[in-house]
């Protein structure tokens, strides 16, 4: 048994703790747990949890239903939002009963592309910007908490309470946080999560996500990371910041100070030719695909640049003496996608940049939203999917989307989200009724 093991067993006898979590998600990224006993822990350690693997969306068929989640007890916490009795919790990898990782466990997927980076020397760090909205209730008719804005502080913004106690609670089970405030929609907040490697960061995307439901819910109200809620206002992103480091060193930084790398340009490059291939990843709900229009601050043109707001790929000013800060910003994401597969597909379009020495291509200062669509195809724009059937036709053609998640999960992806598409296809919306019935 490993110290990690050792060091989880004594922590759960001294503290008292009545139950352990173990998690994991599924392939749309929904959490999934078990709890068990302390007295079965230490088995679990060692052998791992059967579970019905059939009966999770994504894994495996009737006839192969035998899994093992097999805790990871570097992930051992102690969750501080059910005070009644110490609960505990790890992330667990899935294996198939012979022992080996199983093709369809979005964190073994992951697993896998970040040791494609560290074989050519990098390590993957990402730190995410995440928004959410609070609404007095899960109903159809969302009903926000205030009118604040960007920034907007008491009496505007009036859950800036939940926020506190939301980082509170975060940090106490070790997801430190750079700072929150309202974002520019009605009763619309933003929480930024420190820098870390990968895969910690995807296991903290999940903790962050039910941590702010928790916390909601303790005080009567509802949050929802739904991309786009309310029609007239800007959705919710998840803006990905991301490095490549060789052990200290942050090899983004080129030589002179906040100036890029011909790796971090290789590295967009590979962001910006697979774009298109990996949006039904990063965006994969149908509700997705009314964040990405026009009017709002959401990317839809792929592009880069060092300081426009409208583009997909955008690079921060860097601080002065602050070289090893340098990063890339990929802001078309939402934070109802599967954290881990989307970081998957980020890091292997960006690989595939810098190994096939993608150029390029031109910055692009102009506001991408003022040019008309003649402009932008002289300049060689491409604009994101417009729909999800549109991002899963793209997504199943594409090669690279394979190679970084696998046919199974691939597979599965699509057929899951084409089901959506067509249920969506069938509903009559209000805008339909409203428009249409009076008149036809």
């Amino acid at each position: 048994m490993t110290k990690q093991s050792e060091y989880v067993l004594r922590t759960v006898r001294d503290r008292g703790i009545r139950f352990v979590r173990l998690w994991f998600t599924d392939v749309q990224g929904f959490l999934k747990s078990v709890s068990i006993s302390p007295q079965e822990l230490e088995t679990a350690l060692e052998e791992g949890m059967t579970f019905d693997g059939s009966a999770i969306d994504g894994y495996a068929r009737v006839q192969e239903a035998d899994m093992l989640a097999i805790p990871d007890p570097s992930t051992f916490q102690i969750l501080p939002w059910r005070t009644e009795e110490p609960v505990g919790r790890m992330f667990c990898d899935i294996v198939t009963p012979d022992g080996q990782p199983f093709e369809g466990d979005p964190r073994t997927v992951l697993k896998r592309n970040l040791e494609r980076a560290a074989a050519a020397g990098y390590t993957f760090y990402v730190a995410p910007e995440l928004e959410y909205f609070y609404f007095a209730d899960s109903g159809p008719e969302p009903k926000v908490l205030d009118h604040g804005g960007y920034f907007d502080l008491t009496p505007l913004d009036v859950a800036h309470e939940y926020r506190r106690k939301t980082i509170n609670a975060l940090e106490e089970i070790g997801i430190p946080v750079e700072h929150s405030h309202h974002e520019v929609a009605p009763s619309q907040h933003e929480i930024i999560v420190r820098y870390t490697d990968a895969l910690t960061m995807a296991d903290n995307i999940m903790t962050f996500r039910l941590a702010v439901k928790e916390v909601a819910l303790e005080h009567g109200v509802y949050a929802t990371f739904m991309p786009k809620p309310l029609e007239q206002h800007d959705g919710s992103g998840m803006h990905l910041h991301m490095s490549l480091f060789r052990g200290e060193r942050n090899v983004f930084a080129g030589d002179e100070a906040g100036e890029l790398s011909e790796t971090a340009r290789r590295f967009i490059a590979g962001l910006l030719r697979h774009a298109r291939e990996m949006t039904a990843v990063t965006n994969q709900w149908v509700n997705s695909y009314k964040r990405l229009v026009p009017g709002f601050e959401a990317p839809i043109y792929v592009s880069w640049a060092r300081n426009n707001q409208s583009a997909l790929v955008r690079v921060p000013t860097v601080k002065a003496g602050k070289a090893e800060s340098v990063r890339v910003e990929y802001r078309s994401p939402d934070a109802a996608c599967n954290p881990y597969l989307v970081l998957a597909v980020l890091l292997t379009a960006g690989l595939e940049g810098i190994e096939q020495g993608y150029e390029l291509p031109p910055e692009v200062t102009l506001n991408l939203h003022e040019l008309d669509r003649e402009d932008r195809e002289k300049m060689g724009i491409e604009r994101l999917p417009e729909t999800l059937a549109e991002a899963l036709d793209t997504m199943e053609r594409s090669d690279l989307v394979r190679k970084a998640l696998g046919d199974h999960v691939v597979d599965w992806f699509v057929r899951n989200r084409r089901k959506e598409w067509d249920r969506y296809q069938q509903h009559v919306s209000r805008y339909e009724l409203e428009t249409y019935l009076p008149i036809l």
